[in-house]
């Protein structure tokens, strides 16, 4: 009887602590390889950071990705400059880039060639000059006349427009 009363006070016997302590061997054993698993988990964590973060020198991630971000920024502007510069240097070179059409022709009936000549250089813009050069037996005259959009204050001749009409169409 004194077991049964030893047992009584406990409120337990010995079969039930042996099970309670089965079960708690037995937890202990499922949290170690959970441990276990979780510490592989985080070692091939820190190397994978270790490889991102690569020569930086800087061990936290944040401020990695921080730096990263200023530099793709900082790009990002030196791109749009480099962009707007482009713009302007092709919109200047279009205004200087110069086409030439020249157009003989005999300005006299007497004379046996077409000595006579038109020169036009002109931009995109069709601005530039006309040269026109008149041939004769007993003197030469040259002109120059300032073209703005394809016009001048001066007068054109036909054949002043037809250079004028070839430079403008010369790629």
């Amino acid at each position: 009887m004194g077991n049964m009363g030893d047992s009584g006070m406990n409120g337990l016997d010995d079969n039930a602590w042996l099970a309670i302590a089965a079960g708690e061997g037995l937890l202990i054993v499922v949290l170690l390889v959970w441990v276990s698993i979780l510490s592989g988990k985080l070692k091939r964590l820190g190397k994978a950071h270790r490889q991102m973060i690569g020569e930086t020198g800087v061990p936290e991630l944040e401020s990695v990705l921080d730096r990263l971000h200023g530099r793709i920024g900082a790009l990002e502007g030196d791109r749009k400059q480099q962009n707007d510069r482009l713009e302007t240097q092709e919109k200047r070179l279009s205004a200087l880039k110069g086409r030439i059409g020249v157009h003989r022709f005999n300005a006299f009936s007497d004379s046996g060639s077409d000595l006579s000549f038109s020169v036009a250089f002109v931009n995109d813009n069709q601005d530039g000059v006309v040269i026109t050069g008149i041939y004769g037996r007993e003197q030469t005259f040259l002109y120059a006349k300032p073209l703005d959009k394809g016009q001048s204050a001066y007068m054109l001749s036909p054949e002043e427009k037809i250079a004028i009409s070839q430079a403008t169409h010369k790629e």
